[in-house]
Parts: structure tokens; sequence; C-alpha cells
């Protein structure tokens, strides 16, 4: 019965704060979208894929070679591929205003487990720069593995391209107003129960129940609308105080 109550008590509250509760929620929805549509710069991304071979020469010994050896050789790659050494030629190749170590933070290089091929993914303000990054760092790499680690086993296995309607990767207006429909929810539902818990004051003979331990006997109402007494007399009923020796109507 207790549980019963008490959940009725937190509807009712919550009730109560409707109003605060929905207006929390559409205050941070619309400065989510907002902020969203016109505040945050669009980023796009690019891909691009290289395969790894072994040379012909080191055809046997990759053969006795563990999968483990094989995924380290990818990461070897991988970490050249972010490292100045390629990113440095890069930047010169594009003619960008920016240091090796702030294009890295854009690139970022995957694969799969025990496979050869590694996928370079980009991301940047522009649909076109991005590409042209993501290309161009897949091109100096393949020239600069020969140089860099004695063999000539990678190959470009695709481009990255530009379509006619390239769409942002982030931001995503509709998942940042459903995020910000969740936390105006909760905000508005905690502060609600706040407010709830500092009221001290007594609105219904259940709070003074609740306080003193004692029951109600009575509860005086308010009165609305109460009729004013009337001091005009009506001449039909109005009537003399007969003097001694009077009679009515004399």
């Amino acid at each position: 019965m207790e549980e019963t109550i008490s959940l009725r008590e937190l509807f009712t509250v919550l009730r109560k704060r409707l109003w605060l509760i929905v207006l929390i929620t559409i205050i941070a929805a619309t400065a989510s979208g907002v902020i969203s549509f016109f505040v945050l710069t669009p980023v796009y991304e690019s891909k691009t894929q290289i395969l790894v071979n072994q040379a012909k020469n080191d055809q046997q010994l990759y053969n006795t070679q563990t999968v483990q050896t094989n995924v380290q050789l990818i990461n070897t790659y991988n970490d050249i591929i972010t490292s100045p050494a390629i990113l440095d030629k890069v930047v010169k190749e594009l003619k960008m205003d920016k240091s090796a170590q702030s294009l890295s933070g854009q690139i970022q290089v995957t694969s799969a487990q025990d496979s050869q091929v590694a996928q370079i993914v980009v991301q940047d303000t522009s649909a076109k720069r991005a590409a042209q990054i993501a290309n161009t760092t897949a091109s100096v790499f393949q020239k600069q593995v020969p140089k860099l680690m004695n063999v000539d086993n990678v190959k470009v296995l695709s481009k990255a391209t530009v379509g006619e309607s390239a769409s942002p990767i982030k931001p995503q207006p509709l998942l940042n107003i459903a995020i910000a429909v969740v936390v105006g929810l909760m905000i508005g539902i905690g502060l609600s129960f706040l407010l709830e818990y500092l009221d001290n004051t007594l609105k219904t003979e259940q709070d003074i129940e609740n306080i003193l331990g004692l029951p109600v006997i009575g509860v005086v109402t308010n009165i609305k609308d109460v009729p004013k007494p009337s001091n005009v007399s009506r001449p039909d009923v109005a009537a003399r105080v007969p003097q001694r020796g009077e009679t009515y109507g004399s």
C-alpha cells in the first residue's frame, strides 16, 4: 500500500510540474537544432583502400609466418602512413597551410583482422579536399614504402571520389536533437523533484496530517460570491410603530 501511495505521489509531482518539464525539453531541443544547423561546421569523410602484397623474394618467408606476424606488418604500415615521413610530403604536394601533426589528426588508418587491405579515412570540412588528402596520402605512401621498408608491395585498390550530393557525416542534427530531448526530460524531471523537495509550505490537509501526525477535524473553505446586504426598504412592507392609543390604519 505504501508503495502505491509513493508512486501516486511521484506521478502527482510530475503532473504538477509538467509545464516545467515540457519547457526545458523544448528549450534543449531548440538549442540543439540551432547549434547543429547554424553553428557547427559540417565535416565530410573520404576513403581510399590500399592492398599490401608480399614481394616475390619474401614469399617463402611469408608462408612460414603466423597470422600475428601479418597483422603486425599491417599495423606497421598504418603507423608509417600517419608519420611525418609521409604527411610532410602530402602537405607539400597539396600546398596546405598546416603541419603534418595537424594533418595526422584528420587521418585514420583502419584494417580488418587478418586482412592485407588497409583503409585510409580522411575527415575535412571540404568534401573535395578530403578526397584529395586521401588519394595523395595513398600515392605518397606507395612511393615511399620501397625506400622505407626496402619492399615494393603496396597497391592502391580504390581511390576516393567526391559525389555530386556529398553529405556530411557530422553534425547529425536529428541525432543531436533526440539526445537533447532525452537530456531535457532528465533535467526537467530532476528539477521538478528538487523544487518539490525544497517546497516546505502546507497546501493540503494531507500535508498537515503527515507533519503533525494529527487527524484533521474540519476544513474552512473559501466562500466566494457572498451577496451584499441591501439597505433599501420596500415601500409596500414598510411599517410605522404605532403610538399609544393609535391603531394600525389610523
